[in-house]
């Protein structure tokens, strides 16, 4: 069995590669080919962009493949969704379609734009929003740079944002949110029905999402007399209840603990005040709830 699956090419790559890497799976691209290496011998790579990911899944040239939401309902894709990914190219956050205009615009609803030109990489769900505003406008396909053409080329936009500062250095501000968006891991029907493509895309999956919930969290590991342990678990808190192992010296107890590592640097002195000792912090790479 070999499972064909679709990496995102160009502003996810990095952050999928690296999601992979923290997942257990080393993913190599080169410069000169669209065909990354895995190491993983059931898997086969091809890197694609997400915009066109979700059609070649729905057709069955790939079994499954990442991309976001928002390029499955573009496509209107009859696709399996197997995983909600929350992460992006520079962060862990959701992305936004948005419809904005000049700072200087007249425009502050969409209703405002009836009979306007509005450019976007994004038609069909800009066109469904308009007409589920009762609004009609001319919708154009932006083949890039899409926040330099107002006011001069269009009269809005409709682009996705994660942080909005790209919009804002174009002074362009936000009318509304059309749709909020994120990585999917989808398959195609057919692979997903097949039971060892199945169990694989659920063991890629359940990976995936526990690098997603390792990310900002870090193990404690620590030493605790028993006499103590009421107190260190008083100031504790954690992901999960902690886990508690008897020593050879039956005074003293082994704890290890998951928590945001942020709370690890406030925390981890006032363990060290209330009668823990030999704490080590570790970091993870992968979650399982």
């Amino acid at each position: 069995m070999i499972l064909k699956l679709g990496i995102p090419k160009g502003s996810l790559q990095d952050a999928t590669v690296e999601l992979f890497r923290r997942a257990g799976f080393k993913v190599a691209i080169s410069d000169r080919s669209y065909y990354p290496r895995i190491d993983d011998p059931a898997i086969e790579c091809t890197l694609l962009r997400a915009q066109e990911m979700a059609r070649y899944v729905e057709q069955g040239i790939l079994d499954a493949g990442l991309t976001g939401l928002d390029w499955v309902l573009e496509n209107d894709a009859d696709v399996e969704e197997v995983a909600d990914l929350v992460y992006a190219k520079t962060g862990s956050g959701k992305a936004r379609w948005v419809l904005a205009v000049p700072e200087n615009s007249p425009f502050n609803s969409v209703r405002d734009l009836e009979g306007m030109r509005i450019a976007t990489e994004a038609v069909k769900l800009t066109e469904r929003y308009l007409a589920a505003n009762g609004v009609k406008a001319r919708v154009e396909y932006s083949w890039g740079a899409t926040e330099v053409k107002p006011p001069r080329l269009a009269d809005a936009i409709v682009e996705i944002t994660e942080t909005g500062s790209s919009l804002r250095a174009n002074n362009l501000r936000v009318v509304d949110t059309i749709l909020e968006t994120n990585t999917k891991l989808i398959a195609n029907r057919a692979a997903w029905a097949e039971p060892e493509k199945r169990r694989k895309l659920e063991q890629i999956a359940m990976l995936l999402k526990g690098a997603i919930d390792a990310e900002g969290k870090v193990g404690l590991l620590m030493n605790v007399p028993r006499a103590d342990l009421d107190r260190v678990l008083g100031i504790l808190p954690s992901l999960l209840k902690p886990t508690i192992s008897d020593l050879t010296d039956h005074a003293w107890v082994d704890l290890t603990v998951v928590l945001e590592e942020k709370v690890a640097r406030e925390l981890i002195p006032e363990l060290k005040r209330v009668g823990a000792s030999g704490i080590v912090e570790f970091p993870l790479n992968k979650v399982i709830l």
